[in-house]
């Protein structure tokens, strides 16, 4: 088992019971005690979860909270090229999907202010919100769990919903991307929204600020192949570049 798989279970098995120790993972996962501990230490540096004396346990509700108040206010500027950018490749008429990301959510202020008629489709709570007082848009919120301190829509409830509607563009973001795992995420549970999300679209556009470039989290949602379009603000390290440019995927840096 790869060390992301394993986090992607640990994080599972936290999620689900509130605590757990490294004496049963070690044991539930056939790795030594080092190995979890390890693994723990960096979930915790990543904010997945606390540490506690022999385990972990879920983040503090506190925690979750500021969560998307902090991360909306993170890399701004940057956010906001990236979204401008992003906002030239839509066309009237479109049925685009915008996820809960906070870089969306720049995207979607330069929707409602346009006059173009179009169909959102979002996870984002946030997002629907302000996309609905724009009388071109018919905005579409997936169903699903919202969980507390969140902006999106987790599960896989909206799973049907996807298949009802012909989407021309999925725009999303992640928490990381790099050439091995493409987009990653930490939340098990917007990941596997996520995944019908790019299975629907017939192009995904993946906008991603510079803080997030090179890095990885617990869950994979989109393979670099999965991806038609990245929408940055710097230039990407060698390695990402071929990456990208051996599965064909046009990059646009915004200025």
């Amino acid at each position: 088992m790869f060390a992301n798989q394993r986090r992607s279970e640990i994080l599972h098995r936290v999620q689900e019971q509130k605590t757990v120790s490294v004496n049963e993972l070690s044991e539930q996962l056939n790795v030594s005690a080092a190995t979890v501990r390890a693994d723990l230490n960096t979930m915790e540096q990543q904010g997945l979860l606390t540490r506690t004396h022999g385990g972990a346990m879920m983040k503090e509700k506190d925690d979750i909270d500021k969560k998307y108040a902090v991360r909306e206010k993170k890399h701004r500027s940057e956010k906001q090229r990236i979204a401008a950018a992003a906002f030239e490749y839509i066309e009237d008429d479109q049925c685009i999907i915008l996820d809960a990301s906070t870089t969306c959510f720049e995207l979607a202020k330069f929707i409602k202010e346009s006059t173009k008629r179009l169909t959102i489709v979002t996870s984002g709570l946030t997002t629907a919100t302000m996309l609905k007082e724009n009388p071109n848009l018919t905005v579409i919120i997936i169903g699903g769990i919202v969980r507390s301190g969140s902006n999106s829509i987790e599960g896989l409830i909206g799973h049907e919903l996807l298949k009802k509607v012909n989407v021309d563009i999925l725009f999303t973001s992640a928490y990381a991307l790099n050439a091995a795992d493409g987009l990653t995420d930490f939340s098990l549970y917007e990941v596997e929204l996520k995944r019908e999300m790019v299975a629907t679209a017939r192009k995904t556009i993946a906008l991603i600020d510079n803080s997030k470039l090179g890095k990885s989290s617990i869950a994979t949602f989109a393979k670099i192949e999965d991806i038609e379009q990245l929408v940055t603000d710097q230039a990407l390290s060698t390695e990402l570049e071929a990456r990208l440019d051996d599965a064909k995927v046009l990059v646009d840096i915004a200025n």
